[in-house]
């Protein structure tokens, strides 16, 4: 049975596609809103390989890149600065966690008029997004630094900035790591939302939307799929870097 384990992720993808022929066979949805998986893997094959949905990609990976990497720019150095001190997080937590339960979209007036309809308004209202969850898990992180290490460092006669950068900096890159996972999510998200609805000519949300308009199922169907495939593949690539940096976490 063990020989059957590494094939085990692709028993739900399976499931799904045999319940989405069933549906189309049976036609428990109307066939011209739901095309079967072959038309839809077809215009995704098409689409990414040499036409605009290839394009769309390139460009929300862009922007979600850019607005992750400013994002944790700035919310990592702050968060560390925060979290090494309990009672300033303290005071400035309701300001944290008021934005970070903010829904994005009711931000987007604001980007708006800061930066105009354009890349700086979507990638800074994604940036904005992302900043709060990582800042948020780096400064719990800090905070929760195993008081056992801190202790021993200080014994040993560690100045606080060398406990900061060699202990509480170490102890918080797990956390870091989640807030950098559920960061790069919702960047993703704003941005994708954000190509929708704010005057945008390429990317995937508005591949999707223009899909939908144009009652183009198939083609909005893989703008989809290469959405969540792009999702799917950062949250990995998070994951394989803290696998292969902080494998001594929980050790």
């Amino acid at each position: 049975m063990k020989r059957l384990d590494p094939f085990l992720p692709f028993l739900g993808v399976i499931g799904l596609i045999a319940v989405w022929y069933v549906a189309v066979w049976n036609k428990i949805v109307d066939p011209v809103l739901l095309p079967s998986p072959t038309e839809a893997a077809i215009a995704l094959w098409k689409g990414m390989n040499g036409g605009k949905l290839g394009i769309d990609f390139i460009q929300t990976v862009h922007r979600t890149v850019v607005s992750i990497a400013i994002a944790a720019v700035i919310a990592i150095p702050l968060g560390i600065f925060l979290g090494s001190s309990e009672k300033l997080y303290r005071s400035v937590e309701f300001v944290i966690d008021f934005f970070r339960s903010t829904p994005a979209s009711a931000m987007f007036p604001l980007f708006l008029v800061l930066f105009g309809v354009g890349d700086k308004a979507k990638i800074s209202v994604a940036a904005f997004g992302a900043m709060l969850v990582i800042l948020f898990n780096v400064a719990y992180g800090v905070m929760n630094a195993r008081k056992t290490r801190l202790l021993a460092a200080k014994v040993m006669g560690a100045s606080r900035l060398r406990v900061l950068s060699d202990v509480m900096l170490l102890e918080s890159l797990p956390q870091t790591f989640v807030g950098l996972r559920n960061g790069v999510s919702l960047a993703l998200v704003i941005i994708v939302v954000a190509e929708m609805f704010i005057g945008s000519q390429d990317g995937l949300g508005h591949r999707v939307f223009e899909a939908q308009q144009l009652f183009n199922m198939p083609d909005m169907y893989a703008a989809i799929f290469a959405a969540g495939a792009l999702g799917y593949g950062l949250n990995l690539l998070f994951l394989l870097i803290e696998r292969r940096f902080v494998h001594w976490s929980g050790k």
